[in-house]
């Protein structure tokens, strides 16, 4: 029976979230069930809580999904993680009725660590969800949105990372995480290793591209349909008429063969030749992936900007200057003949 009963009360419950949703005017796609849940998590509202008991957890997706499974017996398989952040969070942010990361904004939407919660105006208005004065706080607070969105809309803009390409322009890319070595790689790796290169591509954690210069991509004789399988900066270096795919690794995994063989696919129709770089912040970060990188590749880290470890097999192995000891040659030492692409 209590059973029973918990279940009338979580389908109830489900079905006042959904009328919250659409008095809120958020968009048909985020009026269903794994939105209603997403939004009842975020107030740790269980079946039988009444609103006014609405709280404000920092959240992250994984709890909220075990909130789901916990509270509604709501089960969602783990790959459905991408889809509750994707095609619920990202709109309730962008709706100003949640905040990400307000314990550390600078820590980057993907981050494992990345957590949510409910803007204290929302907070308040949501309380009085099924009071008298519901209808009168739910007009206050749709008048002051537009500003609340803008407010944050700016908040956001000012942490982002501003990143000057050629001839002048800039882009900015979403503050922390892989973004911040993604500005290394254009200001130090480009500069040393692709002098007077053409930046065809660069990938933001939030926004999946930053900037894109698809005529330029496509002059190469390339065309690219999924952005989702693109690495994180693409270079064209016009002197040496390679294209160099790089890869900044922070807490995803490095060019490795399995990595290296869908780049070879996307970028097929190439031109020019391919070469693939792997990009960490520090020695230690690279530590813990060397034993994936993929032979045919290159390494840069960002604290020793000036040097490049190449995976290229016995053909670079050699005496420098020592009996018994041998170097990993970087592209600046080895002649062009000896070094083709790919």
């Amino acid at each position: 029976m209590a059973k029973k009963d918990n279940a009338r009360k979580a389908t109830q419950k489900i079905k006042e979230a959904l009328k919250v949703l659409d008095a809120l005017g958020l968009p048909r796609q985020q009026q269903n069930e794994r939105s209603a849940l997403t939004l009842l998590s975020l107030l740790d509202l269980k079946p039988g809580d009444p609103w006014e008991m609405a709280s404000a957890p920092l959240m992250g997706i994984t709890p909220m999904m075990d909130f789901f499974a916990g509270h509604y017996a709501k089960k969602y398989a783990p790959n459905t993680r991408e889809t509750v952040r994707r095609q619920t969070v990202h709109q309730f942010v962008q709706a100003g009725l949640i905040v990400p990361n307000p314990d550390k904004p600078s820590r980057p939407t993907n981050s494992p660590k990345a957590v949510y919660q409910i803007e204290p105006s929302s907070l308040k208005l949501l309380r009085s969800f099924g009071k008298p004065d519901w209808s009168s706080q739910l007009e206050r607070y749709l008048l002051s949105a537009e500003t609340l969105k803008k407010r944050y809309a700016g908040e956001r803009e000012k942490r982002r990372i501003p990143v000057k390409l050629a001839a002048g322009k800039e882009i900015r890319l979403s503050p922390g995480g892989q973004n911040v070595l993604v500005k290394r790689i254009i200001a130090d790796f480009c500069q040393i290793f692709t002098p007077s290169g053409h930046i065809i591509y660069v990938g933001d954690t939030q926004k999946k591209w930053a900037y894109f210069d698809h005529d330029a991509l496509r002059a190469l004789g390339i065309e690219i349909e999924e952005h989702g399988k693109m690495p994180d900066v693409v270079v064209h270096h016009v002197e040496k008429e390679w294209l160099v795919l790089i890869e900044a690794v922070t807490s995803h995994g490095p060019v490795n063969p399995k990595r290296r063989q869908e780049l070879k696919q996307l970028f097929a129709g190439s031109k020019v030749g391919l070469v693939f770089v792997t990009a960490f912040l520090s020695r230690r970060t690279m530590q813990k992936y060397l034993e994936d990188v993929s032979w045919e590749t290159e390494v840069w880290v960002a604290e020793s900007p000036t040097h490049l470890i190449h995976f290229n097999g016995e053909r670079f192995l050699g005496v420098n200057g020592h009996p018994k000891g041998y170097q990993f040659w970087s592209l600046k030492s080895v002649p062009v003949r000896d070094l083709p692409p790919g």
